[in-house]
């Protein structure tokens, strides 16, 4: 088939790349130059495994494009919307600019009888007012939300766990025979397809996100609990992760959840409930929030209180700045923030993360920034793990013990075994350990 996809950040480029590694031919548009310039030369603008290798396989082919002419994606059947919803600067809400603008540039060149699939997260009832503007152009609008994972973003596109069509009674045939069209391969390999309405289409997304983010918020409560008591919360989460109602997954207590989805849409989805008149329904999502937030500044109240004075002038190492491992993004990275924070307070903070140093710079020129781990942990008079990368939780303790001034370490993500880091020599602290 003939696609486009609007917008080439994360999401657009992504699917983009997917979608010509599954054969059709793809155009994707975005109004930022450098980054266009950028995919059209085989680069990706940010780190995600196995993307660099699709994205020069589809130009190679010729199957796939880049452009920031919105009159080349004409020929396109289906144009998928997959630009950001970032959170409003005057408030919790979703900013829709960017979904409204690439609304408007399809409309003004797609043909009639060709299909919008929205992929952003975006408020509920976003889709029913896209739908009358795109039905004024003779065009079909379907929400087709994402459930992507950076890290294995390439693998959710092309092999997801599931698909989500929601579409109008008036075209539910039409938009559900198209997709599956663009869907074909994924399909015949079983895949669950669910075809909804649009209001749950686009629920879908944000109530699976802040289901996420409540378990990861309550598994870090049970952590400040397990600090005062004396329990062990990776091996309470152990006890409880055996229940099959409850499951283990995503029950690791830390500094919290980060990037560019859980926090702005667990904040954007308590608005739009408010202006829905159900505030009450979600406003357990608020404490969410305050829990993750809160888990920050445990960490770096535990690093100032380990000098017992001020932080001032001491040498801190933040191992991590992506908020997440096998990725370079650094969009509410409880990592990064600790680190300014740090900083904030007056101690000499040298920062090393696999990926995310160059993006972490041109965000935070104020941080110092080691070329190696190595560097990284000379004369440290404190080390904090901040994101789990396989590298750092390789560390072997007594020969870390050798490169630092002082042995204290603060796992802020539990991947470290406490027992061999302080036959080591380390003051070891954990998170509600």
């Amino acid at each position: 088939m003939q696609l486009s996809v609007i917008g080439c950040g994360y999401l657009g480029a992504v699917h983009a790349a997917s979608m010509a590694s599954l054969g059709h031919t793809v155009v994707g548009i975005d109004v930022d130059q450098a980054k266009i310039a950028k995919l059209s030369a085989g680069e990706t603008p940010f780190y995600e495994p196995g993307l660099d290798e699709i994205l020069r396989t589809g130009l190679a082919s010729g199957r796939l494009t880049f452009s920031t002419d919105y009159a080349d994606l004409a020929d396109a059947e289906v144009h998928f919307i997959g630009v950001g919803t970032p959170q409003r600067r005057d408030g919790q809400g979703a900013d829709m600019t960017y979904v409204d603008a690439a609304t408007a540039g399809i409309l003004e060149h797609a043909k009639p009888g060709s299909l919008i699939a929205g992929k952003s997260t975006v408020p509920v009832g976003t889709a029913a007012r896209l739908t009358q503007l795109a039905a004024r152009e003779g065009v079909r609008l379907a929400w087709n939300p994402e459930f992507l994972r950076e890290g294995f973003a390439v693998k959710d596109t092309v092999d997801p766990d599931r698909l989500v069509y929601g579409v109008t009674d008036a075209t539910h045939d039409e938009d559900v025979a198209t997709l599956d069209q663009v869907y074909a391969s994924i399909l015949e390999r079983g895949t669950p397809r669910l075809v909804t309405n649009q209001p749950t289409a686009e629920l879908v997304k944000v109530a699976a996100n802040s289901f996420l983010a409540t378990k990861i918020s309550f598994i870090n409560a049970m952590a400040e609990i397990s600090e005062v008591t004396g329990a062990d919360v990776t091996q309470l989460a152990d006890a409880i992760g055996h229940d099959e109602r409850i499951g283990r997954k995503f029950l690791n207590a830390g500094i919290g959840f980060g990037g560019g989805c859980l926090p702005k849409d667990i904040r954007a989805f308590a608005a739009r409930a408010e202006e829905l008149g159900k505030g009450e329904s979600v406003a357990f999502l608020k404490q969410v929030d305050e829990i993750n937030l809160r888990r920050r500044q445990h960490v770096v109240d535990r690093v100032v209180d380990s000098f017992d004075g001020p932080v001032y002038g001491h040498r801190v190492t933040v191992l991590g700045l992506a908020f997440k491992p096998d990725s370079d993004d650094i969009r509410d990275s409880p990592a990064l923030d600790v680190a300014v924070q740090l900083k904030g307070l007056g101690a000499e903070v040298v920062s090393y993360d696999p990926e995310a140093m160059d993006t972490a710079r041109n965000a935070h020129p104020q941080l110092n920034y080691a070329a190696s781990l190595d560097e990284a942990l000379e004369g440290s008079e404190a080390v904090v793990i901040a994101t789990e990368w396989k590298q750092f939780k390789r560390l072997d303790p007594a020969d870390t013990a050798t490169k630092v001034a002082r042995p204290v370490v603060f796992d802020a993500r539990n991947i470290l075994d406490p027992t061999a880091w302080r036959n080591a020599g380390w003051t070891y602290t954990g998170m509600g350990r």
